[in-house]
């Protein structure tokens, strides 16, 4: 018999069950015959394994899990005569793993070491990045009903809730991934669900030079910066790899320090033995509970940091970062949202207004001045890729402008096959924060900022 008329002759309603699990049972919406028979024999082999499943399981033991399931499972095929191909059999079981252990049709996604980003706008649009780039996938929810009961798994091991009261959320996946979710009335299109891998293996400097990211000689630069405790913030657009580049630059501080890093979602990949991870949180259904950056940047002194690394400042908690830095927490960093090194300034003192400090500009910009030493500028090019396009010296104030200088600059010399052709070349100028770096002992030859070397395309 075929497979499709056996599903149709078998149709059944799934047991009821009373396990935790009973959340994961599929409820279908009108298909094609085929898909809609192929739906339905997956809807009652899951739902019969999830009602017969221990509901004391361990679900984080997945390896002992999907033993299980997959013993479970044979039975279930073989108590109902169910003839599969062996392609078919084992497609049938990753789908239904993926959906009580894993993120349903995410997983393959998820799974794959070349995409960066998954982006789902409602149900039945699923979009990747792969390369810098955007494409849309085959792959889709069965019903928006679907996608929200991933939401819910996502975002409720971590105390956290989506609702009509508070309809997004900022959340992370098991492995570190960061994860944004938006719901109706907000949303138009239904859940929107945005993912932002984390890499296993982190990137390396090796990495980002061979990339292109910016050339040896900058990223010398920078790990003397962060050796001599220079304090550093990294600008740029959403998606420039800030982040990236951040965690970069943390791995040059020294093991014996130690380090307080500070988030949102955690993301950072610190490989030092002392360090004390921190995340912020929101607001529990009642309002209450809410512990913000600020707090955690303010509690933050009182431990006794060699470092702090906030991962984006993007409030009131740049007043309480920039205090950090000038009160004795040298060699501190951040990131911040801006597309030039004067934008980040401006944005900087913004946020400090935010915070509620009636100071003048001038003040407010000599504590930035004070502060800051480098900003590095990130892009994200046309061609997807992401370059450091300014290196930034902050020197100082010239009346009530903050002056600074371009150590290195980004310099187009076209497209080649769609590619950005171009380097990060030094602009001949010495730092003003070189007295820093060489008060640490640390010494830079000239041909890093240009002297007496010529760089090529």
């Amino acid at each position: 018999m075929s497979l499709l008329k056996r599903i149709e002759k078998e149709k059944q309603v799934a047991p009821p069950g009373s396990s935790r699990m009973t959340e994961l049972r599929v409820r279908r919406r009108p298909a094609s015959p085929t898909q809609d028979a192929y739906l339905d024999l997956k809807a009652r082999i899951q739902n019969k394994l999830i009602a017969d499943l221990d509901p004391t399981m361990d679900v984080t033991k997945t390896d002992e899990v999907r033993r299980t399931i997959e013993e479970m499972y044979n039975n279930v095929l073989a108590e109902e005569h169910i003839v599969l191909s062996r392609a078919e059999r084992q497609r049938l079981f990753e789908q239904i793993v993926a959906e009580i252990l894993g993120l349903g049709p995410l997983e393959p996604f998820l799974a794959d070491s070349t995409i960066s980003e998954v982006m789902v706008n409602g149900a039945k649009n699923i979009y990747v990045e792969r390369g810098g780039k955007v494409y849309r996938t085959n792959a889709v929810f069965e019903s928006d009903e679907h996608l929200m009961r991933i939401i819910e798994r996502i975002v409720a091991p971590l105390g956290r809730r989506i609702d009509e009261s508070s309809p997004y959320v900022d959340a992370r996946l098991m492995d570190g991934s960061r994860v944004n979710a938006v719901i109706p009335p907000i949303s138009l299109v239904g859940p929107v669900l945005t993912i932002r891998k984390f890499f296993k293996i982190p990137l390396t400097v090796e990495r980002l030079v061979k990339l292109g990211s910016l050339t040896a000689e900058a990223m010398e630069l920078l790990k003397a910066c962060v050796m001599a405790r220079l304090n550093v913030m990294v600008s740029g657009g959403t998606g420039s790899g800030k982040t990236t580049l951040l965690n970069v630059l943390s791995g040059f501080i020294p093991d014996d320090e130690r380090i307080i890093t500070i988030e949102n979602a955690a993301e950072l990949q610190l490989r030092q033995m002392h360090v004390v991870t921190l995340e912020s949180r929101p607001p529990n259904i009642e309002g209450r509970g809410q512990v913000a950056i600020r707090d955690l940047v303010i509690n933050s002194l009182r431990m006794r940091p060699d470092r702090i690394v906030v991962g984006e400042c993007r409030g009131p908690e740049a007043f309480d970062m920039l205090q950090a830095m000038n009160t004795g927490h040298e060699g501190s960093m951040t990131t911040i949202h801006a597309n030039t090194p004067r934008d980040a300034l401006a944005r900087l003192e913004n946020m400090i207004l935010m915070a509620g400090m009636d100071l003048p500009h001038r003040a407010i910009r000599e504590q930035i001045a004070s502060a800051l030493d480098v900003i590095v500028q990130l892009e994200r090019r046309r061609d997807g890729s992401r370059k450091v396009v300014t290196v930034t010296d902050v020197q100082g104030m010239e009346g009530d402008i903050i002056t600074m200088a371009d150590i290195f600059k980004f310099e187009l010399a076209g497209y080649e096959d769609g590619r950005v052709i171009g380097v990060l070349r030094p602009t001949g100028l010495r730092p003003k924060f070189m007295k820093k770096i060489e008060a640490a002992d640390i010494h830079l030859p000239p041909a890093i900022f240009g002297v007496g070397r010529k760089t090529r395309y």
